[in-house]
């Protein structure tokens, strides 16, 4: 179904006080995008994928996926070692998650969202936490591939995030400067990322973002919507 556009009262909002200064709507002609949480919703495939990972390699037990869930965003390897678990669970991890790829969902709207952007010039790239290849199989089986410039994987830098490495790849690809850009994720560690790369910042909660966590981290902004991310690159629905 065709988006609508919100009302002009509906368009972004900052999630700064007034005082500090926030990018203009219509600014950005590149959006760096996170993956997981915000074109597409992966969580219970995580939920699995992590418990069968966990089960084959560690044994018995309750797999700890909500302390999982609070690295989300990070490579996973990064977060194996931050929760002190086996790095062997990668393989099984990421075997579990190709197996069950044909569950994961885009958001609504999303791929209305990203043909917009496409159809005003504005150039997009996703900068993950997965592996480059995990990502652009998964971005190809929902159908989202065509409608991206580019895929940077956590693989393909020398640091993921938080560092800037895998912002700043991202628009080294698209021959992008930072103050033209805009970063948008549903964790901590995108804003942070992003920071860090000299872009503005837009955290997301349409999907599995804590706005509290988010807001404590003061983004540039704080969108709720898919079609407020538009007006604030574009600065409008359809025109």
């Amino acid at each position: 179904m065709p988006l609508t556009p919100p009302p002009r009262s509906a368009a972004a909002s900052p999630a700064v006080p007034p005082q500090t200064a926030a990018p203009a709507p219509g600014r950005f002609a590149t959006v760096v995008f996170d993956l997981d949480g915000v074109l597409i919703d992966s969580f219970d495939v995580m939920r699995e994928a992590f418990a069968i990972a966990y089960r084959e390699v560690v044994g018995t037990g309750e797999p700890p996926f909500e302390e999982y869930v609070t690295h989300q965003g990070r490579y996973f390897p990064d977060i194996m070692r931050l929760m002190g678990l086996p790095g062997e669970m990668e393989g099984p991890f990421v075997r579990a998650s190709h197996e069950l790829m044909d569950r994961v969902k885009v958001y609504p709207h999303v791929p209305e969202l990203l043909a917009v952007l496409r159809d005003r010039g504005v150039r997009t790239a996703i900068a993950t936490g997965k592996s480059g290849s995990r990502a652009r199989a998964v971005l190809d089986r929902t159908g989202l591939l065509p409608l991206l410039d580019e895929v940077v994987g956590s693989d393909e830098v020398p640091r993921p995030k938080p560092h800037p490495d895998i912002v700043l790849e991202a628009l080294r690809r698209l021959g992008a400067p930072p103050g033209g850009a805009v970063m948008v994720g549903d964790a901590v560690i995108d804003i942070r990322s992003g920071r860090a790369a000299g872009t503005a910042t837009a955290g997301v909660t349409w999907g599995e973002g804590s706005a509290e966590r988010l807001r404590a981290e003061r983004p540039d902004f704080l969108l709720d919507q898919p079609w407020h991310l538009l007006a604030l690159v574009c600065g409008g629905g359809r025109g």
